[in-house]
């Protein structure tokens, strides 16, 4: 191996250690705001609350195409991987397009629950569902400016050889993907029993 491989592997391995460390204490995040929402479940007496505010079939829906996502930025890491510039910028503008589709149904969920007069100051289950699935949504919108970046570099570079970049992003995504899981069977599912 040469001294630039050599460099460029460790500098990857690095990198990816670094988001490995980050998404730790983004899980310990997550986590306490998860625990948050569930003790603060059975306080709500009055008003709005998940069984009759939320919506988990259109938000199934949604939840779908964020999922979805973590398979076309797998197939996009396996691409760059072989080599495949042109399958590796679809399977990633795929990725950012089924990500912002994600963004857009929350945004239309938010706009119905504000509608419908369920804020985050209404009472403790605004507080808590607004203040979860916007930081989570706040992960996503991140995510998708970094994926918009890599694609952009990506495009204009046709040697892009930043492969700790695609890997580390993607890592991103996918904990960003697999936590949803966790909110979306706690807050939406949760509310079917």
């Amino acid at each position: 191996m040469d001294t630039d491989r050599a460099e460029r592997f460790v500098t990857g391995d690095i990198n990816r250690f670094a988001m490995l460390l980050f998404l730790l204490s983004e899980t310990a995040f997550f986590a306490f705001l998860i625990i948050a929402y569930v003790y603060f479940h059975n306080a709500v007496t009055s008003g709005p609350d998940a069984a009759n505010s939320l919506d988990p079939w259109k938000s199934g829906i949604y939840t779908v195409f964020l999922l979805t996502s973590s398979f076309t930025v797998w197939r996009a890491e396996k691409c760059y991987s072989r080599g495949r510039r042109g399958a590796f910028l679809k399977w990633l503008l795929v990725t950012i397009l089924l990500g912002a589709v994600f963004l857009f149904g929350q945004g239309r969920e938010y706009l119905h629950l504000y509608r419908g007069n369920v804020t985050v100051n209404r009472n403790v289950f605004g507080t808590a569902f607004f203040t979860l699935t916007g930081f989570h949504g706040l992960h996503v919108l991140l995510g998708l400016i970094a994926l918009a970046v890599l694609f952009g570099l990506a495009l204009a570079d046709s040697r892009c050889s930043q492969s700790s970049a695609v890997r580390t992003i993607a890592t991103y995504w996918h904990f960003v993907d697999w936590v949803w899981v966790v909110i979306f069977s706690v807050v939406y599912l949760w509310s079917l029993f």
